[in-house]
């Protein structure tokens, strides 16, 4: 892996934005080494045999089934992929932790949740940010499933805003413990959790501060009744009351006001671990509502052959194949940069959180996407499976109401959009990601003579790389335009941010799928990856035309006059094919392997 990361060219996070990426430099699900193979193999055997078969059960609130296959998964070793050996886990890297969590959360949001609570925030906070003796003490009962992990951030106050809870941590007089008091809410895996990371604030600090806390009932820790809640239903979710609660103070987890940073990183994880908990969920909904639409028979013959269900299964396969090819493109380059840095002398622990805060706006960018796509992607297997699809007795009914939770966690979808712009433009002021220049130059082409030459796009996706170039200078057009209008002040302006994020997100996203498919054409022949390049195509097509809503949108709001009619005379130019797609061509290609294969295939 070494040698690899340094014959190719790493890209900072944000600087897909300006700088051209090589399909040969990016990674995709097609280079799984054997060993990543063989891990993906194992974790569905296990999911096929352990979870998909019990789904009634899980629906119907069964919180022991849910500890009882947590248990078994740490038997496995699942639990402690991204673990070092040396606290008895598998020591593997980012993607193949990445992988796991894919293809281990598909079955049942409950057992994704359960899964993403222990190994992501129940156990990561500990292994990065703890002491010798904490990590020797916690962390090998965590990653072998001996104990598990929760984690209290939320208060009834304090969602959003994590910054400002109101649990309590008081010093002792003789200076050997705090005592916590306070309340947490949502919290996964309470029921049978036994050790919590809580964050409390110590007197009136700026920032809270993180405690690993053993879950000791006579230690004053009380827990509410379960959650009622929409979806799932076997993920124990509850509220944590602390009451004078003692807990040493070595069990301080890093220093004194440093909570707020253990959150925040902790969630970068869990934005692109998110991502590929729905994954996996997808490719189960398309397979699931793919049988149904062959064996279902209307008017003598298989829904599946009708237009209306081919445009269906043509959308939801390719939101699918695009949300893996960002999803591991973005793993590997976290995996990459977390190598160069252990290379230069970092530590395990320095290199993991730095590798990681480097891609935090690849990771919002991906939560967003993938976990928006995933409802999506429910809401058309119920519409396939018809009134049927509305029982609880098929597999669409769960699937939709697991998926809604997505969009919620790990910081919502809304304020994850703002994040990644904000985050970009932050890059942009450190020197870290040149957006001044690019945004400069758009700028000057927008008040230049258009060339009237007919570009030779005679070369595979060389039209679709073209528009993509374009998509960037529409960002940048809009963008630079906001920030040179509203300076400082740009993030009280929500709704402009959120049309920049969208326009960030499909250029993402669309960009991923192009190269892996560009990739995978150049080794293995254009002909064997005909329905991933319509695949390709296809979600091309759905981004320009979501980037040129958004893009006009705002400058419709921001810009008057001259410059409005400028930039809208630019949004035209940026965003007009020469050759434009057959999209019901595109889609019949799509939905008839889908269905020949009876299942989704790639």
């Amino acid at each position: 892996m070494a040698t690899e990361t340094i014959d190719k060219e790493i890209l900072r996070g944000g600087q897909f934005l300006v700088k051209e990426t090589n399909c040969e430099d990016i990674f995709t699900p097609e280079d799984f080494s054997e060993e990543q193979k063989m891990m993906k193999e194992s974790v569905i055997e296990f999911v096929d045999r352990e979870i998909w078969p019990h789904k009634p059960r899980f629906e119907k609130k069964d919180y022991a089934l849910t500890e009882e296959v947590m248990r078994k998964a740490g038997e496995l070793g699942l639990l402690g992929v991204a673990v070092p050996e040396k606290y008895d886990g598998l020591g593997m890297g980012f993607v193949t932790t990445m992988l796991v969590c894919d293809y281990i959360s598909g079955a049942t949001g409950s057992i994704a949740t359960a899964f993403g609570a222990h190994t992501g925030i129940g156990t990561m906070p500990i292994t990065l940010y703890g002491t010798e003796e904490q990590r020797q003490k916690y962390v090998p009962k965590l990653a072998t499933g001996e104990w598990f992990g929760a984690y209290c951030l939320t208060e009834p106050g304090a969602g959003s805003d994590a910054n400002s809870g109101k649990t309590k941590a008081t010093l002792s007089e003789d200076g050997k413990y705090y005592s916590i008091s306070g309340q947490k809410m949502w919290i996964s895996n309470a029921g049978f959790c036994d050790v919590m990371i809580v964050f409390a604030r110590i007197e009136d600090d700026k920032n809270i501060t993180g405690f690993i806390v053993e879950n000791d009932p006579e230690n004053g820790i009380t827990m509410g009744e379960e959650e009622q809640k929409l979806g799932i239903h076997s993920s124990s979710t509850r509220q944590v009351f602390f009451n004078e609660t003692k807990v040493p103070v070595e069990n301080m987890l890093a220093g004194r006001g440093e909570g707020f940073k253990i959150a925040m990183n902790a969630l970068n994880v869990g934005r692109i671990k998110l991502a590929a908990a729905c994954l996996d969920a997808q490719r189960r909904i398309i397979t699931n509502a793919t049988k149904y639409a062959n064996e279902r028979v209307q008017f003598k013959t298989p829904i599946a052959n009708f237009g209306a269900i081919k445009l269906k299964l043509a959308e939801m396969a390719t939101s699918a194949y695009v949300g893996e090819s960002a999803s591991y493109r973005a793993a590997k380059n976290i995996e990459d940069r977390i190598t160069l840095r252990m290379e230069a002398g970092n530590t395990h622990q320095e290199a993991e959180l730095k590798g990681v805060e480097e891609y935090a706006i690849e990771c919002s960018i991906l939560k967003v996407a993938v976990s928006e796509d995933v409802q999506n992607c429910s809401d058309e297997g119920i519409q396939i499976y018809g009134g049927m699809g509305f029982s609880a007795d098929t597999p669409m009914e769960a699937a939709w109401r697991d998926a809604r939770i997505a969009r919620i966690y790990e910081g919502t979808n809304e304020i994850n959009r703002m994040l990644a712009v904000g985050m970009l433009v932050k890059k942009a002021m450190k020197g870290h990601v040149d957006l001044l220049n690019p945004a400069q130059a758009v700028a000057s082409e927008l008040t230049s003579i258009p060339s009237f030459e007919t570009p030779d796009f005679s070369e595979l996706f060389s039209e679709e790389k073209d528009m993509v170039k374009k998509l960037k200078k529409v960002f940048l057009m809009v963008a630079g335009s906001a920030v040179q209008k509203y300076g400082t002040d740009l993030e009280k302006h929500q709704q402009t941010l959120l049309a920049a994020a969208d326009i960030l997100i499909e250029i993402y996203m669309a960009e991923s799928a192009i190269l892996r498919t560009e990739k995978n054409a150049k080794r293995f022949g254009e002909d064997s990856q005909e329905v991933q390049i319509a695949m390709s195509q296809l979600y091309l097509y759905h981004a320009v035309d979501i980037i040129s809503v958004k893009a006009k949108e705002s400058i419709i709001s921001f810009a008057e006059g001259d410059e409005q009619r400028m930039m809208l005379m630019g949004l035209k130019r940026f965003t007009k094919y020469q050759n434009m797609p057959n999209i019901g061509a595109m889609r019949k290609t799509i939905a008839e392997k889908v269905s020949a294969e009876g299942k989704y295939p790639f």
